[in-house]
């Protein structure tokens, strides 16, 4: 496609988005809205609409909902951006748009539990280095969203190569508790607002082990030790909870953050490696009365698999990371299987802006790793891993994760097994809108950025 072509494209984009917010497209309000969930009013409310679908029927495809369910050559149906009925060659697809998914996979959108696309754009220099407020152990102050740049090429590369259609938006790992994050739709927009998942509870991201006391203890400051890590994290929370006991008068960006974890409306998302470390922050958490609602990396969360389910705590992990410093000397490859084996929740996630493009691939490595210890878990379980599980893990999971009447149609079509490293997205799906085509190029979304620059939209 010429630079004339994406122009139009991009200017189209932003035309849609305009329609949309002023009443335009489908006339009907974001699919999210459709949740009960009775939200406090924020000072940055997302602003996203829906970009203009049509009812749409993939037929013949085999079908992964998601929640552990497969059919073969089935049928999906979704319209007005949701998703209407999911079953087998039965379902009448009277008035609407048919594609024919024989030979090819379908899956729902895959969702990165974490990312810090817009916070560490590409290109990766200093001036867009805005994901870490690396300045006090303590940070609860600043929210992701507000380093957010929307025309991150990372984020088009995510939607084509690894058909994703939300993700999560978290600080960096400098700080002991880093910050609020967001979660957001895949979409090309002007602002971050108009990318906001309309009614996700936000996530607050917190560190431990070596990250925050190499940070501090290299600028001679508490803390230095995993001891020191603990102690800041403790007077912090104690202090947060004195202020969530009285009358909240006062604005206190930091500790309203901390009343909103205490009072069960922003979940933990804990950077953590070390099993005996993870260990203690559920002590913590419970001391303090909050809960981890995930460990993020977590390769040795396969020695304590048990007290993860009983905590009901997931572990969003690598499949095979490990031995880039001493806290990740003990990763496995069979990391997720043994959790899973354990009855512990599995979610496959990113902290990469390559990784992003490739999270089907990710678990199905995982899963061969279970397999070859013998522990076999099936593909449509294993699909969850970067589906629903993540949903569930971010607080989304009663609108998207998974296929089912009612749910936002944010939809895959694969070219192939979803599990193997030949196949590729052909067209992803975002509450019904068509965002991404590899068969037409008017349907590869290209970055602002990125127009007129050498491998402009390139998809490798």
């Amino acid at each position: 496609m010429n630079v004339n072509t994406r122009l139009l494209f991009a200017a189209a984009a932003g035309t849609l988005l305009a329609a949309c917010s002023a009443g335009g497209g489908s006339g009907k309000a974001p699919v999210a809205s459709a949740s009960a969930r009775d939200y406090p009013e924020v000072p940055y409310p997302s602003t996203y609409r829906p970009y203009p679908g049509v009812p749409t029927a993939l037929v013949g495809a085999t079908i992964y909902d998601g929640a552990g369910g497969r059919i073969d050559k089935g049928t999906v149906l979704f319209r007005d951006g949701e998703v209407v009925a999911v079953g087998d060659a039965g379902l009448s697809t009277e008035g609407y748009t048919r594609i024919d998914g024989t030979g090819k996979f379908v899956t729902p959108g895959v969702i990165d539990i974490h990312s810090h696309l817009g916070d560490y754009p590409t290109p990766s220099v200093d001036a867009h280095s805005d994901g870490n407020e690396a300045t006090a152990p303590t940070t609860p102050d600043v929210w992701a969203e507000h380093s957010v740049w929307p025309q991150d090429p990372g984020f088009t590369r995510a939607l084509a190569n690894g058909g994703v259609t939300a993700l999560q938006i978290l600080p960096g790992s400098a700080n002991l508790m880093g910050g609020r994050s967001v979660t957001l739709k895949n979409v090309p927009s002007r602002t971050v607002q108009g990318m906001k998942f309309p009614g996700a509870p936000y996530g607050f991201k917190m560190a431990c082990g070596e990250n925050p006391k190499r940070v501090y203890g290299g600028k001679g400051r508490k803390p230095s030790t995993r001891m020191g890590n603990f102690a800041v994290n403790r007077q912090t929370w104690y202090e947060a909870k004195e202020y969530a006991a009285g009358d909240r008068k006062d604005r206190d960006l930091a500790k309203e953050t901390l009343a909103g974890v205490l009072d069960g409306e922003i979940l933990i998302h804990n950077h953590c490696y070390r099993a005996d470390e993870m260990a203690l922050v559920m002590d913590m958490a419970k001391e303090m009365g909050y809960r981890v609602t995930a460990f993020h990396h977590a390769v040795e969360a396969y020695k304590i698999g048990d007290l993860l389910r009983e905590n009901d705590v997931c572990s969003a992990i690598w499949a095979d990371w490990y031995g880039f410093k001493m806290e990740a000397y003990d990763g496995i490859l069979e990391n997720a299987a043994l959790l899973r084996q354990a009855g512990a929740c599995v979610v496959i996630h990113s902290d990469s802006d390559q990784g992003i493009q490739r999270l089907n691939q990710e678990a199905a490595k995982a899963q061969a790793a279970g397999a070859r210890m013998g522990i076999d878990i099936p593909d449509a379980e294993v699909v969850g891993w970067f589906t629903l599980n993540a949903a569930k893990a971010m607080g989304i999971a009663d609108m998207t994760g998974s296929l089912e009447p009612g749910k936002m149609a944010d939809v895959v079509l694969w070219n192939g097994d979803p599990l193997s490293v030949y196949s590729r997205p052909e067209k992803v799906w975002i509450d019904g809108a068509l965002m991404y085509d590899a068969l037409d190029p008017k349907r590869r979304p290209v970055s602002d950025f990125e127009l007129g620059q050498p491998g402009e939209g390139d998809v490798k």
